[in-house]
């Protein structure tokens, strides 16, 4: 059922593809059926800017709106601990902990995003949560995509094509973001801590029989302590970085806002 869903979804084409790869879902007959956009190490170099610009973000409540950030593209060539017993030091642990309250702490959160697809392409629009489980992503025109939670299912719908196709919340790595209460070290298989005086990053790995290994690669601000941007990498390999600004963790969301509509949007065959 999960292969039959990674390939339904990604039927709808290069805008669907790069949705996709933002809930890290993904199958060896999906990469078979469908051509994956390769990385572009020229095109990464030409956006990335200072790890620096990021950290210029606050949370807002109503502030003068912030420009978008350029989000800081992990190294394709990364090397990350291939032992699922990795053990982390004092440091790493207080590191992680400090993360974690964080993520806990949040119950809403607003704001914009820009998202940096594996070939470079840069796509931006505004997202909402509701913990536990919830989540919106509204992807500015042209792109007719929105992603939407609405606790246990996730829809990536296509407006254009009138289209959607829904996935446990469960098989996504967006689900450790939309958690009420985490500890990461011991609710998740972290495989990678590293602080300095910019980021800290923690990166998760998960392996799902029939989806296959994905990481997600978190960062937060040193100074100020909030979330700054995530990786996820796919099955395949392929990086989808998104990195959020204008944050606004008091405003109230509007319920309506994470109904996966099944009357208006069909499910494509296959």
């Amino acid at each position: 059922m999960a292969e039959r869903l990674g390939v339904r979804g990604l039927r709808t084409g290069l805008a669907s593809l790069i949705a996709a790869s933002i809930i890290g879902i993904g199958t060896p007959s999906a990469a078979q059926n469908v051509p994956i956009p390769k990385p572009a190490p020229k095109a990464r170099g030409n956006i990335q800017l200072s790890a620096s610009d990021l950290q210029k973000g606050p949370m807002t409540t109503g502030a003068t709106p912030a420009p978008p950030p350029t989000p800081v593209i992990p190294d394709p060539h990364r090397n990350l601990p291939a032992n699922i017993f990795a053990t982390f030091d004092a440091n790493q642990r207080a590191q992680a902990a400090k993360v974690s309250s964080y993520l806990s702490s949040l119950q809403t959160l607003v704001g914009n995003f820009v998202q940096v697809g594996p070939d470079g392409s840069k796509t931006k629009g505004e997202f909402y949560i509701q913990k536990p489980g919830k989540v919106r992503f509204e992807y500015e025109a042209p792109s007719p995509i929105a992603i939407i939670a609405d606790g246990s299912s996730l829809a990536v719908r296509d407006r254009k094509l009138a289209t959607q196709d829904i996935y446990p919340l469960s098989q996504t790595p967006l689900r450790y973001l939309l958690s009420d209460r985490i500890d990461l070290l011991k609710d998740t298989n972290v495989v990678n801590v590293t602080a300095d005086d910019i980021f800290i990053s923690i990166t998760i790995e998960e392996k799902q029989a029939l989806i296959g290994t994905s990481r997600l690669m978190l960062m937060v601000g040193a100074k100020d302590g909030q979330l700054k941007q995530w990786t996820v990498t796919d099955p395949q390999g392929y990086d989808t970085t998104v990195a959020i600004y204008n944050l606004d963790s008091s405003k109230k969301v509007d319920p309506g806002l994470f109904k996966i509509d099944f009357t208006n949007y069909s499910t494509p065959p296959g």
